[in-house]
C-alpha cells in the first residue's frame, strides 16, 4: 500500500477538522484554538503545524503578544474533503467520530435536519441534488463568523452524499 497523502493524513483527525471549522470564519492562533477546543497549547500547536504542512491553513497575521509573537491562521478555501474520494473510508471514520461528539451537544430546542438513505434515482436528479448540497455547504462556509460572535448560531454539519458501486454478489440482504 502506498504512502497516505499528507492532506488526507491532516484531515483524518477530529481535532484538526474542528480547527479548520473554527478558523474558517476568522483567523485564530494556537493559543486561541487551544482555549476553544479545551486542549493544551502544545497539542493545538502540533495540530496547527500538521494543517500548515499539508497546505490546509495559511498564516494571515503575526502580532506581538506578551513578549512573543502570536501567529494567526485561517483555513485555505476550497473543498479538501470532497477531493479525497479515493481515501474516503479514512475520512468517513473521522467524520463519524466528529458526528458522535457533536450529536451529544445538540441543543434540545434547536432545529436540525437528519437523513439517511441508499436510493436509486435518476442521474439528472442526483446531479441537481449534489449541486444544491454543495451550494448549501458553500453558503454556510462563506457565512461563517468568528467563534462566539454575538447573535451567531453555532451549528454542526456533517454531509456525505455519493454514488455507490453495485454490491458484490451475495451481499444483498
Amino acid at each position: 500500500m502506498g504512502e497516505v497523502d499528507p492532506k488526507l493524513r491532516a484531515l483524518a483527525h477530529p481535532v484538526r477538522l474542528r480547527m479548520l471549522s473554527l478558523i474558517w470564519g476568522a483567523p485564530m492562533s494556537a493559543a486561541e484554538l487551544a482555549r476553544e477546543l479545551g486542549v493544551s497549547h502544545a497539542l493545538a500547536s502540533h495540530h496547527l503545524r500538521c494543517l500548515d504542512d499539508a497546505g490546509l491553513v495559511e498564516l494571515v497575521d503575526v502580532r506581538a503578544r506578551r513578549g512573543g509573537r502570536e501567529r494567526r491562521y485561517r483555513a485555505v478555501r476550497g473543498t479538501p474533503l470532497t477531493e479525497q474520494r479515493a481515501d474516503f473510508p479514512l475520512i468517513a471514520e473521522t467524520l463519524a467520530q466528529t458526528l458522535r461528539e457533536r450529536a451529544g451537544r445538540w441543543k434540545a430546542e434547536g432545529d436540525g435536519a437528519i437523513a439517511d438513505a441508499e436510493l436509486w434515482v435518476d442521474p439528472g436528479l442526483w446531479e441537481d441534488a449534489r449541486r444544491r448540497i454543495l451550494a448549501a455547504l458553500v453558503d454556510l462556509h462563506q457565512g461563517a463568523l468568528a467563534p462566539h460572535t454575538p447573535g451567531a448560531v453555532r451549528i454542526g454539519t456533517t454531509v456525505a452524499a455519493f454514488p455507490l458501486m453495485e454490491s458484490p454478489a451475495g451481499n444483498e440482504r
